[in-house]
């Protein structure tokens, strides 16, 4: 098993157009200062470029020149509208705004921050109705590398005891300072897995991954969170009331040994936890032979919600990983933010790069050089464009920026250790993730690329300077590259991954032990950081299905994983072409998902059944119910059909005619009565879908109807994917479910 986040690996995506945002001298430190203004011009007239062009003359006007104009102004906003932020005098502020041209000028204000969004995004803000009793009585389990205690994120103040039926344990262990009120569990796991020098016997997180899931999922309120000073804002969890146990199951050899995940469900479930978050993969996709799916029927069978991450092996098709049917599978998406790096020449050009830089420069401009023009005297060329170890010569580096060409990330590192400032990479490979650098780095594509080379060759001493990393707001949300993508490998009738969550460049809790990029000689230590993957969205919805719980204590894991499904925000096709194989329901909705109108309720029967029709033989199912099972005497049918899951998935043979899917569901009323549903289906091209009865009358609440859903599908290109969905409304509800048909 190995973990299923890594937070700077790199992965191809569609690069987002790119933002020139002007940000000369001013850092991120010096834009809180209170003599920025933002001015206002009339409506956008021309190309961007002209756009600039104007700001820059009319600021011109009333700081001297254009060079003291460009050194004043700190964004050019010229894509949604025309306005310009610069650095002012109250008299140039009062100059500017009695020009015909500028409709108005307003001083820069400090507004109170959000959390580092995601939260806000899917839309659970701080002021989201909330049970404060009941949330505080959850208990949410972090099966994953260790926890951090010391760190704000899980300080009790305010809370009270652990809940009566917490039964866990918490020791005190090596560099483990021990637990409190929030923090109220932690152990750790370790038989199998290779030996790493970093490890410490004790729940500590050496690697960060774990302390970043726990306080994403449940960790309490901590204003002015950021990394030193970027994605500034409230982090927090889900449920910051809740409680959290934290089982050490993965070391820094990236290792999870299954017997040690075993081991620590047996602990979670005993202990009395609610929810366990397991943002682990990799096992087998035999549901009666991996460690995670075996602990989580268990769990399931006590009345735990286990949710796990879908994996990082996307954009490829049938890569999803945790495909039980009894969990929750999580995909992962982006939020509106990302970030960005301005790059300053000599010249006064301003370029935008992509990745994550920490750094604000000490200087106005450095020297910068071609890394083919650095190459060592008896070296290769080809090898110093690309930066790699010992191909540059440190004399021709030292105080410098070196523009290299990108083969794999560390080359920054490299400049870095025999004396140069930083880097400017080029690729044309695009990165969603927002890089992390060790010295001051950046990414451009080559088009950009060219334009320095130019420069470089163009004047006896060029320059340039990379400014700290700034957010911008980008179109959300969609399906991370990386994130693994379905069909079902385990099962061709159950869709995977369930939901998606964010996922992409999540600000949540570090470890002081590690780095923020983990490289040698990196000296960048931070209580907070950004890390990219589905185990970023795991614990989003671990945390989600812990609030359902908190205004739900006795709904089943199916009724919770039904809300969850059934109210999720639908995705688009157009920018997510895999579709559901990529987002599963769609987008998670913590605020609907707690009044969801109907759920699709399971017992441990039905997945038995189901797996029984699957072809699994009744003696292997002991694994999981505890004794053999006798297949025989269950009741014929198809095992999708047995299964009352909230999606539906028909799979399609090419060449074959028109397939017929039948699909038997049943709903349980959780919301007043009476009511009348009506049903709504959407059919795409070449499929027909039908719905009977097409209306359920519920006269109580937790009164039960079922009904039948059929599919009628045409053959169909190999690997294509069709949408259709099955939409039960009422007069206070919207009740969805996905159904894809497509062809293996």
């Amino acid at each position: 098993m190995s973990l299923c986040s890594c937070r700077n690996f790199p992965t191809p995506f569609l690069w987002f157009p790119l933002l020139l945002v002007l940000l000369t001298n001013a850092s991120a430190d010096g834009v809180k200062q209170k003599n920025f203004y933002i001015v206002f011009l009339g409506d956008l007239a021309g190309s961007r470029d002209i756009a600039l062009d104007t700001h820059l003359n009319i600021l011109s006007t009333v700081k001297g020149s254009i060079l003291e104009a460009k050194e004043s102004m700190v964004y050019s906003y010229t894509k949604s509208f025309n306005a310009f932020a610069a650095k002012l005098s109250k008299d140039e502020a009062k100059n500017l705004s009695a020009m015909d041209e500028v409709v108005s000028v307003i001083p820069n204000q400090y507004r109170k921050l959000h959390t580092t969004r995601s939260w806000d995004f899917i839309g659970l803000p701080l002021t989201a109705k909330r049970k404060l009793k009941s949330e505080s009585d959850i208990i949410v389990a972090l099966l994953d590398t260790g926890v951090t205690p010391q760190l704000q994120s899980f300080k009790d103040d305010g809370f009270g005891p652990p809940p009566a039926k917490w039964k866990g344990t918490c020791d005190k262990y090596a560099n483990f300072s021990g637990c409190n009120n929030k923090l109220i569990g932690a152990r750790y796991f370790k038989i199998g897995g290779r030996p790493d020098p970093s490890d410490i016997l004790s729940p500590i997180d050496v690697v960060g991954h774990g302390t970043h899931t726990a306080s994403t999922a449940a960790g309490t309120v901590v204003p002015d969170a950021s990394l030193f000073g970027i994605a500034k804002g409230t982090a927090r969890g889900a449920v910051p009331s809740a409680r959290l146990a934290v089982y050490k199951v993965c070391w820094a050899s990236d290792d999870c040994a299954d017997m040690d995940i075993l081991a620590a469900f047996e602990a979670a479930i005993h202990d009395g936890v609610d929810v366990i978050s397991i943002s682990i993969g990799g096992g087998n996709p035999n549901y009666v032979q991996d460690s995670i799916g075996i602990g989580s029927f268990h769990a399931m069978r006590k009345g735990i919600v286990t949710v796990a991450s879908a994996g990082n092996d996307g954009p490829f098709m049938a890569t999803v990983t945790n495909t039980a049917p009894w969990i929750v599978t999580v995909a992962a998406s982006a939020i509106d933010r990302d970030f960005r790096s301005t790059i300053q020449l000599g010249n006064g050009k301003n370029f935008s790069g992509g990745g994550l830089t920490t750094f604000n420069p000490k200087q106005k401009q450095y020297p910068l050089v071609n890394g083919t023009d650095a190459a060592r005297n008896s070296g290769s060329k080809e090898n110093a464009r690309f930066c790699y170890e010992d191909s540059l010569d440190p004399t021709k580096v030292k105080g410098k920026l070196v523009y290299c060409s990108l083969s794999g990330w560390g080359s920054e590192s490299v400049v870095k250790g025999i004396g140069g400032i930083g880097t400017i990479m080029e690729s044309d490979q695009a990165f969603e993730i927002a890089q992390i650098f060790m010295a001051p780095a950046t990414i451009v594509n080559s088009s950009i690329g060219q334009i320095i080379i130019n420069y470089t060759h163009s004047t006896r001493s060029p320059s340039a300077v990379i400014h700290k990393t700034h957010e911008v707001k980008i179109p959300a949300p969609f399906t991370a590259s990386f994130s693994s993508r379905g069909p079902n490998p385990a099962s061709k009738h159950i869709l995977k991954p369930d939901v998606t969550a964010p996922g992409l460049n999540i600000l949540a809790s570090y470890t002081p032990m590690r780095s923020i990029t983990g490289e040698k000689g990196d000296t960048q230590f931070s209580e907070f950081t950004l890390m990219s993957g589905t185990s970023m969205a795991c614990p989003h919805v671990s945390g989600v299905a812990a609030y359902v719980k908190s205004f739900h204590p006795n709904w089943s894991p199916a009724a919770i994983r039904s809300a969850i499904i059934t109210t999720a925000k639908p995705m688009s096709q157009r920018i997510n072409k895999e579709a559901e194989f990529a987002y599963g329901g769609g987008q998670v909705n913590p605020t609907r998902a707690v009044n969801p109108g109907l759920v699709y309720e399971m017992d441990d029967f039905a997945y038995v059944q189901f797996l029984c029709h699957e072809g699994y033989n009744g003696s292997t199912l002991s694994v999981l119910v505890g004794s053999p099972v006798n297949c025989t005497s269950l009741l014929p049918g198809l095992g999708h059909d047995a299964l009352n899951y909230p999606s539906m998935q028909l799979s399609v043979e090419n060449n074959s005619g028109t397939t017929v899917g039948v699909f038997r569901r049943r709903v349980t009323n959780v919301g007043p009565a009476p009511t009348i549903f009506n049903a709504t289906i959407k059919s795409p091209k070449g499929v027909e879908i039908t719905v009977k009865p097409a209306s359920l009358i519920f006269s109580h609440t937790l009164q039960k109807k079922s009904f039948k859903v059929v599919v009628k599908a045409k053959s169909m290109a190999s690997m294509k994917i069709v949408s259709g969905s099955l939409i039960w409304r009422s007069t206070r509800y919207i009740v969805r479910s996905p159904i894809v048909i497509y062809s293996p």
